[in-house]
């Protein structure tokens, strides 16, 4: 009987150490390790990947090569994967309440996996929006040394000599609505806008938590911005599997990484850059799983005194691509920290803390993606939070491209995407409308939907900063216009959006960070007094089983107590 060193203190010693677990050996021995392979800390190396679309598709091969970096560092790499929702073919219908759901079920899918095979550590590889969050949660969740890295992002697709993506061509639908364009411009743009492997290209959500995470410290400096289909990536990859094996000789660990300040570092690079609305849901949940108090209006608050400087679409001109070839996001950081904003001292998955990392990043000349962070576009951030008598546990508008920050007009009140995209499509909307879009909050949709369908088609008919859209779901990270989104309470538990009636005075003022309607407490209390909470049609399955625990849009809409609650920590099981 072979005895096996080096693992008195990790995880896997419960599967590998000892005559008693001569049948769990057994196993890996069938898989084709060596007793060799078998002594060594086992790194789970976990994708997204699957044919659901471009976004996963490369991960899978990506995944190949952080393992021949984790065995080269002296480790045994054990591949798995999670699931993912694409929001791109989710998007529009039913299946979008699949989205954020499946955040969870990601980070707890790669908890049980971690947990049910004890292994020593995690490198993680995710492609489109929902997945990246999921898998630096499970990270956080778990503890053990982790590394994330990005798929990398799709090239920008060429429409008669300019480029495009995904979001044109949601906006085109729109513009084929409103009879701008025809079915032969429609089918020739669908065929060109999506031309590679890899997340959709703008500043969008997938690539706005890609620059999150090398913010976080959790992914190597550099890893995010390359195109997927670039093989440069995979020196990233293989760097990571190294890095994670460098992570479990020194002990560090993920919430060494992810802290207050490495979460206001997060905060700034999504403002700075202009980003989705959809990281103030993310930020939270991932301090969640770390014990750290960080809501939407923490969020906001660096958001507020954050330059926007980055011109990424869908406010801006540029793709990430772009970005990737002026440097990266590193250059969006390195301006923070030289400004005196980003906190340098955070550490970082490299072993080096990120101003460390960033010594050596030169501003680029001769380039107008990145500003200068004295030259912004704007001097606050692209993106705002809100609060008021419509919205007391908060908002969030994307600002980032908008001509006016103020909106007031008169309510055109849905129960539905479905409804308010049926109105839009045939026009039945005015100038100055504010189109209230409801009961699709974490509870009430169940799933809170994201509403690009109904924003690109508002843009494409020429109405984006003509009408506004306040919804208590989200929005996609390619949605421009004024839209505010996570309105809390949401219409499902009774909130002020759910209490509201055709005709009201809304008024939006981004500028002062405020949302209300027109409307007494009194009248609010009466309209309170009579309204009743509504049945969706789930009744059973994943979706009824989501909103009996989902919590607030203000707190990241999560499922489980946190870090908070925890008793032990599975990294010292």
């Amino acid at each position: 009987m072979t005895k096996i060193y080096g693992k008195s203190t990790l995880p896997s010693r419960h599967v590998t150490e000892g005559p008693e677990r001569a049948p769990h050996r057994s196993y890996y021995y069938a898989m084709g390790l060596s007793k060799k392979q078998i002594a060594q800390p086992f790194v789970g190396v976990v994708t997204t990947w699957n044919e659901a679309a471009p976004c996963n598709i490369t991960l899978a091969r990506q995944a190949q090569v952080v393992k021949k970096g984790v065995a080269a560092a002296g480790g045994t790499p054990r591949e798995f994967t999670s699931i993912t929702v694409t929001d791109g073919i989710a998007m529009g219908h039913q299946g979008m309440k699949s989205s954020l759901v499946s955040r969870e079920v990601i980070a707890d899918s790669v908890e049980l996996t971690v947990r049910g095979h004890c292994y020593d550590a995690l490198v993680g590889l995710a492609g489109c929006d929902k997945s990246l969050p999921g898998l630096m949660m499970a990270m956080v969740r778990l503890n053990v040394p982790s590394v994330f890295i990005y798929g990398g992002s799709i090239m920008p697709g060429k429409f008669r000599g300019n480029d495009v993506d995904v979001v044109n061509l949601f906006e085109a639908v729109g513009q084929y609505a409103a009879g701008k364009v025809d079915e032969a411009y429609l089918e020739e743009l669908e065929q060109v806008a999506c031309p590679s492997g890899g997340s959709c290209g703008g500043q969008f959500t997938a690539n706005t938590m890609a620059s999150v995470s090398e913010a976080l410290g959790l992914a190597l400096l550099g890893s995010a911005q390359a195109p997927a289909p670039y093989e440069s990536r995979d020196a990233y990859g293989f760097a990571s599997g190294e890095a994670v094996m460098q992570l479990l000789k020194n002990k560090i660990r993920p919430r060494d990484i992810v802290t207050l300040k490495s979460l206001e570092n997060a905060a700034m690079v999504v403002a700075a850059t202009g980003g989705s609305t959809n990281a103030a849901l993310h930020l939270p949940a991932i301090a969640h799983e770390a014990g750290i108090d960080f809501d939407l209006h923490a969020v906001g608050r660096i958001f507020h005194n954050t330059p926007y400087f980055a011109d990424l679409r869908p406010g801006g001109r540029y793709r990430q691509k772009d970005l990737y070839e002026v440097g990266g996001v590193a250059v969006v950081m390195k301006e923070l920290l030289d400004a005196g904003l980003l906190h340098g001292d955070s550490m970082t998955v490299s072993g080096k803390t990120l101003g460390e990392n960033l010594a050596g990043i030169k501003f680029p000349t001769g380039q107008d993606v990145v500003l200068p962070i004295k030259k912004p576009l704007s001097p606050t951030g692209g993106v705002v939070t809100l609060k008021g008598n419509l919205a007391p546990e908060g908002a969030i508008v994307k600002v980032a491209g908008l001509k006016q920050l103020q909106f007031k007009g008169t309510a055109l009140c849905f129960d539905s995407e479905e409804e308010a995209f049926a109105a839009v499509e045939k026009r039945h909307y005015k100038d100055g409308d504010v189109i209230i879009i409801r009961y699709e909050g974490p509870r009430g949709g169940p799933g809170m939907r994201e509403m690009l369908s109904t924003t690109a088609a508002l843009y494409g008919q020429g109405a984006g900063e003509k009408v506004a859209l306040i919804t208590d779901g989200r929005f996609s990270g390619g949605t421009r216009g004024f839209c505010v989104g996570h309105v809390g309470p949401e219409a499902a538990v009774g909130g002020p959006i759910g209490l509201l009636k055709n005709g009201d005075i809304i008024t939006i003022d981004a500028v002062k960070g405020t949302l209300d309607v027109e409307l007494s407490d009194a009248e609010l209390a009466k309209r309170k007094a009579a309204w009743k909470s509504r049945e969706t049609d789930y009744a059973s399955g994943t979706l009824w089983k989501y909103a009996q625990i989902v919590g607030p849009a203000e707190k990241g809409a999560v499922t489980h107590p946190g870090a908070k609650a925890e008793k032990k920590v599975y990294a010292d099981i």
